[in-house]
This record gives structure tokens, C-alpha cells and sequence, in this order.
């Protein structure tokens, strides 16, 4: 089957695994369209995982900025790290040593072997989980991964599996649009609280202010309108080593 079948995406032209972990982690809980532009300026800044590696946390804040969930830059960054100490700069090809990264599980572990190896490894996300929900499990109310894992076992492509799932990608993507296969079903489903109005939009707030440079938190706090979120929100990013202080002054981690 030709590439051309599939929809287009910058990490679907290479199986460089670091890139594809790279777009793993970016697309968690993240609409391609708006992953597409921010991952290309990711690899034009960061082209390598050592380059990844050596910058501060702070310079990966900034091109992520956008992305939400801040966090998965902090685990990505951490992960490049331990490949470049632990791996030689070499993304691991073995399940075991994926998941030992940083904020890496089984799945997104699955998806790098999959799609850079090209092994016939089982994995699960929305986009498959529609696919299946559509055709094995119309008339269920609750579906356990579990059970999933084992229809995807039973009909994964052994020779090809990094274009079958791309196409499951691109198939869910369009069942879901059409309103089929509902992920609802999944037992393992969460749907994600509204942007506005939450914790996350004040942590993305301060994120992206702090990109611009160390600042008081009395600034800090003025230039959000003294948001009754806003001392929770800065607590939790300092908690989560985004943030730090020192002499009065608030900074993304270097």
C-alpha cells in the first residue's frame, strides 16, 4: 500500500524513532492539526535527541507553549536525557527499555515500536478504540482494554503493521467525525474538562508569561488580574518542577 493512502503528517515521512516519539508524546490529548506546526518548529529547534538533551527545560517550554499539558514537554525532555545517558542517543527498540522513560506507558511505547520498527506489537488509543467499538462491539455499553487488546491481536497485520495502524488513525479520526464508534464505551475513557475556566488554562497562562522572562509573582499576579486560581495553579507548577524561585524572582526551570 503506497504512502499516499494515508493522511499526510511530517512524522509519518521518516521512521527516525525520535521523531515519532517526539510526535507520540505531542499528539497526547492533542488534535493533529494543531500538533502539525508545532512539531516542525520542535525539529527544526531540537533536530536530534542530544540537542533535545542539552537545552534547558525552559527552551522546550517556549516551543511547546500552545500544546497544553506541560508536563508531557517536561517528561519528553527527561526522557532525552536518560536516552542520551543511558541509551547511547539511541531511541531503545525493546518494549522494557521504552517504558522505563519518562512518562512513556505501554502504548506510547507500542506506538514508537510500531511505527519507527515496524513490529506487530498491540496497542490502544481513541482513534483504534473507535475503529473497534465501530465494528466489534456496537452493542456493548462497556468495553475494558482488555478486551480490545485481544480483538487488535487477533486482526493486527503481522507484515505491515506500522501502515495498519496508520490507517486504524485515520479511519477512527473519520468514524469519530462522523459521531460512530463512541469512546464513551471504553471503561477506560475520561472525558477531558472544558479549557476554559481551569486549572490548566491559569498554568498555561503563567507558562507562556514566563516565557518572556523571570518576573515577581506580585507581577505575575497583577498581570493576570489576581485570578482566585492563580495561587493553586503556581503551586502545582512549582510542585511539578516547571517553576522555581529564587531572590523574589519566578523562572521556568532551566
Amino acid at each position: 500500500m503506497g504512502r499516499e493512502l494515508y493522511r499526510a503528517m511530517p512524522w509519518r515521512d521518516t521512521t527516525d524513532p525520535y521523531f515519532v516519539l517526539v510526535s507520540e508524546f505531542m499528539l497526547q490529548q492533542t488534535q493533529v492539526e494543531r500538533v502539525v506546526p508545532k512539531f516542525n518548529a520542535f525539529i527544526k529547534r531540537f533536530p536530534d535527541v542530544f540537542a533535545l538533551a542539552s537545552a534547558s527545560l525552559a527552551e522546550v517550554l517556549v516551543l511547546w507553549s500552545g500544546l497544553g499539558y506541560n508536563r508531557r514537554a517536561k517528561y519528553l525532555h527527561q526522557a532525552a536525557k536518560k536516552i542520551v545517558t543511558d541509551f547511547d542517543g539511541v531511541v531503545p527498540s525493546i518494549q522494557a527499555e521504552l517504558v522505563s522513560l519518562p512518562g512513556i506507558g505501554p502504548n506510547t511505547a507500542a506506538a514508537v515500536l510500531a511505527y519507527s520498527f515496524n513490529q506487530p506489537v498491540v496497542f490502544v488509543e481513541t482513534n483504534i478504540r473507535s475503529v473497534y467499538f465501530h465494528h466489534f462491539f456496537e452493542d456493548a455499553t462497556s468495553v475494558n482494554d482488555h478486551a480490545l487488546r485481544q480483538v487488535v491481536r487477533a486482526t493486527l497485520d503481522e507484515t505491515q503493521p506500522r501502515q495498519w495502524y496508520w490507517a486504524l488513525m485515520d479511519y477512527g479520526s473519520y468514524l469519530k467525525r462522523q459521531g460512530s464508534g463512541r469512546v464513551a464505551k471504553s471503561l477506560h475513557y475520561k472525558k477531558q474538562s472544558p479549557f476554559k475556566g481551569s486549572m490548566r488554562e491559569v498554568r498555561g497562562q503563567i507558562i507562556r508569561l514566563l516565557t518572556r522572562g523571570d518576573t515577581t509573582e506580585v507581577v505575575l499576579r497583577t498581570q493576570l488580574e489576581a485570578d482566585n486560581r492563580f495561587a493553586t495553579a503556581l503551586k502545582d507548577l512549582i510542585r511539578d518542577g516547571l517553576v522555581e524561585r529564587s531572590r523574589g524572582q519566578l523562572h521556568l526551570t532551566k
